[in-house]
């Protein structure tokens, strides 16, 4: 049949374009298409990266195709695998399939569908977005925004790019300082503790700059999803779905900062515990997976569960790659010394039988001297005998000598008779994966120890227990690493550190991150006490805050008091900030009179809330020139030095 077949009605059938073509071929192989009979450019590319010859024999048998991807040289054919994969990536390559939309949301890791990776996959909907960064309190609860990855890429960006950072204070033992210096170590690392308020997510973009592949520990205590009010003053009641995404977001970019011999440790409870194994499993590979620690932080249980009175949490271990970890997981570096004696008085252990481990030692009471060569009747010498005859040492001569030499062989009287012991160094258990010791008890660990500090106050709800913390950072970390905590909540993870740095441990370094205004006093005013009531002379810290730009408005609709307020507010945002893309800045009269017929205050603030582009909520880096944005000249270099 030639290219001119004709129709029913004798017109000519037009030819193929070579997209349909090609997509018809590729349609021909089983593996290429799903179940719906849908072509999977992912399952294309990947056999393509491979030389898979079935792919190429498929190419070969149109011309057209064949001259496209493949190269002629002396009669030979090469197949040009950069073009052909270049070509079906391109964005009008199946531009018109609901397919290649569809196939992208929620069903592929790094770019291989699941079918194609053989392996277990957490899925969800929204799962290839990004959380919109502006969740934040309970009060302030709204229908979710999620930029897709494919679809809103811009907007991601836009919300990742580097912040301004500004309100840079150093604080000591002598109290606030302005900040004039930056201190680096000789790699160009910044060696400073810090506190930095903002988003989180959108603050570890920033940062990220400045640590990426630098930090020891990444540790994080997110909301655990619960559902419940009052427990956190942050938002503490995700949707399932939601709840994930945030996580994920957070997760990806902190694998990012970890070092190659760095750990991630993340504390939850029994409510998302499984699904955020598996996403820890997806992010940092199953295989990463270090273990998953049992705390009893709760020993008198939650009087308000419906069935077991809960006493426990988790904290779940990853590794970023677990072949570059050396940490041997023991509380305690330090090794406690045994000593055991030489004499085996096993039947088997005779002289006959292991000759090279018979030979007299000699040793002199007085002088204490320990030698293999007879030397007169200052010593005494010993053999490996016992009462039921002649037994062995446990080494050869050879490594005797050696021993003694490194100061591992001693003596003792016992009972009138001399007896050689070696000096056995055995390390301390390692730790175990159940935590019940009552000193992570989070009440007396964590709520009593912040009263102490604030003189009787109870500045933040539910702190961890400091030794929870005091022990995942020495299981985890080294005397100089970076520990980084981007759920701040009252501090305890900078406690810790300056705790252990005060014990002569070294000189761990923090970074906190925290959004809540709260937080973040309860934050700088606990390690501020800690600096001068346990006189961590060398202890200091920098503290500065994500520069706001909408988040200012935020603020703003919360101290408001009545309608005319929120209307002046509306008026203002409109002017002056951003908007949300699918809100219309223009506001008609009728629109303003919908809106004071709301009446409730309240309403009306969670609407302008809604209104509010969280995306602006504070000034990009790029933009720090801008004179609308009123960056101070001190904040510009400041902003310089942070990363130079």
């Amino acid at each position: 049949m030639n290219d001119n077949t004709t129709t029913g009605n004798n017109s000519p059938m037009p030819k193929p374009n070579f997209n349909e073509k090609l997509i018809a071929l590729l349609k021909t192989h089983p593996d290429f298409t799903d179940e719906s009979g849908e072509l999977i450019p992912a399952a294309v590319k990947d056999h393509a990266w491979k030389l898979d010859h079935d792919l190429i024999k498929l190419l070969l048998t149109d011309p057209e195709i064949k001259s496209t991807f493949f190269d002629e040289i002396d009669e030979h054919w090469i197949f040009n695998y950069n073009t052909f994969i270049n070509y079906i990536t391109d964005k009008n390559f199946l531009a018109n399939s609901y397919t290649q939309f569809r196939n992208k949301i929620g069903l592929n890791i790094d770019g291989k569908f699941l079918r194609e990776r053989g392996e277990v996959s957490l899925v969800w909907p929204y799962k290839d977005c990004v959380l919109e960064g502006g969740q934040i309190k309970e009060e302030e609860k709204r229908k979710e925004i999620f930029f897709n990855e494919i679809l809103a890429q811009d907007e991601i960006n836009r919300m990742f790019d580097p912040k301004v950072l500004t309100n840079w204070k150093r604080h000591t033992a002598a109290g606030e300082e302005d900040v004039i210096e930056i201190q680096r170590d000789d790699n160009g690392t910044i060696r400073e503790n810090l506190i930095i308020k903002g988003n989180n997510l959108i603050a570890l973009h920033t940062l990220k700059l400045q640590f990426q592949g630098q930090v020891k520990l990444v540790y994080a205590d997110p909301p655990y999803n619960t559902g419940g009010t009052n427990i956190f003053s942050y938002n503490n009641s995700f949707n399932h779905s939601s709840w994930l995404t945030f996580m994920r977001n957070r997760l990806e970019v902190a694998r990012e900062m970890l070092k190659t011999d760095g750990m991630i440790v993340v504390a939850v409870d029994d409510v998302e515990m499984y699904y955020l194994g598996v996403l820890l499993d997806e992010v940092f590979g199953r295989h990463n997976k270090i273990g998953v620690v049992s705390i009893r932080h709760h020993p008198r249980g939650r009087t308000q569960s419906k069935f077991f009175s809960t006493v426990h949490e988790y904290a779940l271990f990853y590794a970023k790659d677990i072949t570059k970890i050396t940490q041997d997981f023991r509380f305690d570096a330090d090794n406690v010394e045994e000593e055991e004696s030489f004499i085996r008085a096993r039947e088997d252990a005779t002289p006959e039988k292991r000759p090279t481990l018979y030979y007299p030692i000699f040793y002199n009471p007085t002088t204490q001297e320990i030698t293999l060569d007879e030397k007169g009747n200052d010593f005494v010498k010993l053999l490996p005998e016992n009462r039921n005859g002649k037994r062995t040492w446990q080494l050869v001569q050879e490594s005797f000598l050696q021993e003694l030499k490194d100061k591992k062989i001693v003596v003792r009287e016992v009972n009138g008779i001399y007896e050689i012991y070696r000096k056995i160094v055995r390390k301390k258990n390692k730790a175990q994966t159940m935590w019940t010791d009552a000193r992570y008890d989070a009440n007396h660990h964590g709520t009593i120890l912040l009263k102490k500090l604030f003189d009787g106050q109870t500045p933040f709800n539910y702190p961890k227990s400091i030794n929870t913390l005091l022990d995942i950072v020495k299981l985890t970390t080294d005397k100089n690493d970076i520990i980084l905590d981007f759920f701040a909540g009252s501090g305890t993870t900078g406690h810790a550190v300056f705790e252990l740095n005060k014990e002569g441990n070294g000189n761990r370094q923090f970074i906190l991150v925290e959004q809540l205004e709260e937080h973040i006093s309860v934050c700088k005013d606990r390690l501020e006490k800690v600096i001068t009531q346990e006189r961590i002379l060398s202890g200091d810290f920098i503290s500065c805050e994500l520069k706001e730009y909408n988040q200012a408005y935020m603020d703003k609709i919360q101290a408001a008091q009545s309608s005319e307020e929120l209307v002046e507010l509306w008026q203002e945002i409109a002017e002056n900030s951003f908007l949300n893309w699918y809100v219309n800045a223009e506001m008609p009269q009728d629109a303003i009179q919908d809106f004071i017929a709301i009446e409730d205050v309240e309403q009306q603030k969670h609407l302008l809330v809604e209104l509010l582009d969280k995306n602006q909520l504070y000034v990009n880096l790029s933009e720090i020139e801008d004179a609308d944005f009123k960056v101070s000249e001190d904040d510009k270099e400041l902003n310089k030095k942070f990363r130079n």
